[in-house]
């Protein structure tokens, strides 16, 4: 199965939802304009479609290998690697200072779909590096940034995070990794890691693992959680590699997918002496600086669900247009007809078109707040740009890994009973997207967080600032008033009135009876995510409209996407208002219920 990554649509989602060609007349990204962007993302294309995207089925097939003690990534994974850093794609978003180049997030998260639709097994490498160099540039100390960020930066070093443990998943607070000073100013860790994706390979000389790790008076739960840099080889003074240190990996994962991923169990200080580790920030204020990579890695999850849609949607699109089976609908003369020409597959099609352009385009604005909260020309902008960024993170991540596991499935049933048979390439993207709603923090956990800590930012004016622009749009589609919009402008609004009474809704309820509005968070956040998905492809279709006069592509899918997908709005809202009490209510013993 085959993969080109679509640059004409992120082209179109970077104008549209993220600003982007705005940005560039404002002077906001330097020299940055329309035609070096264009001269990127084709270079990031062909390099995703011809060097990546033919080493995906193969890392499947022959995953990762763990063998007295050492991991072997799949065969041609280090030479891919290798082109990968030679080219500079790991430099793109850095600091200059550290050998980056700079560029936007925006065009990052781009750059980063195409990664991982070409590959998801390999894009995990790069993107945790990146986490981790956000990480370290935020909270370590000038000697730290000084000796592991520029080879972080090139690629000549891999990073990793190391959170979870046995018994400390998603509540950190039981971590129990211990970390133990020295006189040296050093620390000796001790503990053990699991799920830590790629915490063992063959790519680079030197992994940097940042580890969460507790002191031994350290106070209990998450506030006393500190933050360490703990390479897998040491480094000296004059940046030469030294001994390994005090970390092994005790062995690989057997996962449903991502299998050229290594997911590693990770031990420090197994042989007794301690793994040697750096101080990154302050002494139990590790989560602090963890956050920063951990946000960072939602919405680059956020994008390897929109990447593994497009992936899923290309293959079925191919092979609806192929496979002949049946004759039109009342058509009793002629041959077999491509099954893209019968009612439902034109359904499912839409679906997963629609459904992946609206996550991308969810994703890539959330990309361009981070961007102005970094370059916006006054505090008050950019205090306004990170508030945006916090709502729309947890928006981003869970709805579009949701909708990648969605859309994965939907390419099966397009392919039909192929669809369940591993030659035909259908089966990998549905194995590989399951993970996504799971790592960097539950989707349940990101509703959680949509609705206890986002939706309250600037006591909710933020969230009603975003509603707000929803309803603009609304109305502006509403205006058109074009035959080929049919309902598509009143369905927009209504949706966007349902988002808005479940958003008062929930404050309202989150102030009186939190558990109430908890059971109806996760809904709560899908009718966020298609609402938002809904306004940003009306955006598309009214710039389409603007341009060229006419009704094309664009206009298509925010009708289809307004009439068939936004309807659900309402059902949604009423389960946010009212299906609370049902959740908690309800017995969990089988034999009461």
């Amino acid at each position: 199965m085959t993969y080109e990554a679509p640059v004409d649509d992120i082209l179109l989602a970077l104008k549209t939802a993220a600003g982007l060609s705005e940005d560039m007349d404002k002077g906001a990204y330097g020299e940055l304009d329309e035609e070096t962007l264009r001269a990127v993302l084709d270079e990031a294309g062909k390099f995703a479609s011809e060097q990546l995207a033919p080493l995906n089925a193969a890392g499947d097939r022959t995953p990762s290998r763990w063998v007295e003690g050492k991991v072997t990534t799949p065969p041609g994974w280090k030479e891919a690697y290798a082109a990968f850093r030679e080219a500079g794609w790991s430099a793109l978003p850095c600091p200059a200072e550290f050998g980056g180049q700079e560029l936007p997030e925006t065009v990052a998260t781009a750059v980063c779909e195409m990664w991982n639709g070409a590959n998801l097994s390999f894009g995990l490498c790069p993107l945790l590096t990146q986490g981790a160099i956000d990480a370290l540039a935020a909270g370590g100390s000038e000697d730290l940034k000084a000796r592991y960020l520029p080879r972080m930066v090139s690629g000549e070093w891999t990073g990793t995070m190391n959170l979870t443990e046995p018994h400390a998943g998603s509540d950190l607070g039981p971590v129990s990794t211990r970390a133990e000073r020295r006189d040296d100013g050093t620390y000796r860790i001790f503990g053990t890691k699991i799920f830590i994706t790629y915490g063992d390979h063959d790519l680079t000389e030197n992994i940097v693992h940042l580890v969460l790790a507790r002191l031994p008076d350290a106070p209990e739960g998450t506030r006393g959680i500190s933050l360490f840099v703990v390479p897998k080889r040491l480094v000296g003074d004059d940046g030469s590699l030294g001994d390994e240190n005090d970390v092994i990996c005790a062995g690989l994962e057997h996962k449903l997918g991502i299998h050229g991923s290594p997911t590693a169990v990770m031990k420090f200080g197994e042989r007794g002496e301690g793994a040697v580790g750096y101080l990154v920030g302050e002494e139990n204020r590790g989560l602090n600086n963890m956050f920063v990579m951990m946000n960072a890695a939602r919405l680059a999850v956020g994008i390897q669900g929109v990447a593994i849609a497009e992936r899923a949607t290309q293959a079925a699109e191919r092979y609806a247009e192929e496979r002949r089976q049946g004759r039109a609908y009342g058509v009793r003369a002629g041959g077999m007809v491509p099954i893209a020409e019968h009612p439902d597959v034109r359904r499912m099609l839409l679906t997963m078109r629609a459904m992946t352009r609206a996550a991308r385009a969810i994703c890539y604005a959330t990309a361009r707040e981070i961007d102005t909260s970094h370059n916006a020309s006054d505090e008050a902008a950019r205090r306004n740009a990170a508030d945006r960024a916090a709502l729309f993170t947890p928006v981003a991540k869970a709805f579009s890994t949701d909708i990648g596991c969605e859309v994965a499935s939907l390419g099966i049933q397009v392919h039909g009973g192929m669809g369940f048979i591993e030659e035909t390439g259908a089966a990998q993207p549905y194995r590989d997207a399951r993970i996504l709603p799971i790592y960097e923090g539950t989707n349940g956990i990101q509703a959680i967080d949509l609705v206890t800590r986002k939706l309250p930012l600037g006591d909710g004016r933020i969230v009603a600032d975003v509603i707000a622009e929803f309803e603009a749009t609304a109305r502006r589609f509403v205006g058109e008033n074009r035959p080929e919009l049919g309902r598509a402008g009143e369905r927009l609004a209504a949706a966007v009135a349902d988002l808005g009474e479940a958003t008062r809704w929930m404050g309202e309820t989150l102030a009186k009876t939190p558990t109430l509005a908890l059971a109806g968070a996760t809904p709560y956040l899908r009718l966020f995510g298609i609402v938002a998905g809904g306004h940003f492809l009306a955006k598309a279709a009214l710039l389409e409209l603007e341009e060229t006069g006419n009704a094309g592509p664009s206009v298509a899918l925010a009708r289809f996407f307004a009439e068939n997908v936004a309807v659900g709005a309402g059902g949604l809202s009423a389960i946010v208002m009212s299906g609370g009490h049902a959740v908690l209510s309800a017995s969990l013993d089988l034999a009461e219920a």
